[in-house]
């Protein structure tokens, strides 16, 4: 079973920059998607950027201007850089790897919490 291990995270003031990764236990190629996705207390998980094995990325309208999801290959890590974070940045961020066909799999990190202050 692939295991994901996010890091990188922690306090930071609004408007300053923080990168998150996620190295994974198997090769990222197996999969065909990995994500970030987050979660605040009392709001549900939701998606914030994808990049595909083939290394397409997609960045939500929520955060997009100022999130980028990017990978190296070489290491099975997949990384969020975050600038300009706001206070309502804050949040457990979360990384998951997602393989579709014959041997499907969805993986979950355990998350990195995210503080942003004022």
């Amino acid at each position: 079973q692939v295991q994901l291990v996010e890091s990188g995270g922690g306090l930071v003031q609004a408007g300053g920059s923080l990168t998150l990764s996620c190295v994974s236990s198997g090769s990222i190629s197996d999969f065909n998607v990995m994500a970030w996705y987050r979660q605040a207390p009392g709001n549900q998980r939701e998606l914030l950027a994808a990049i595909t094995n083939s290394g397409v990325t997609n960045v939500e309208d929520i955060v997009k201007g100022r999130f980028a999801v990017s990978r190296d290959v070489s290491l099975d890590t997949v990384y969020l850089r975050m600038n300009n974070v706001k206070v309502e940045d804050t949040a457990v961020y979360y990384c998951n790897a997602n393989k579709w066909g014959a041997a499907p799999d969805d993986v979950w990190g355990q998350g990195t919490q995210v503080t942003v202050s004022f």
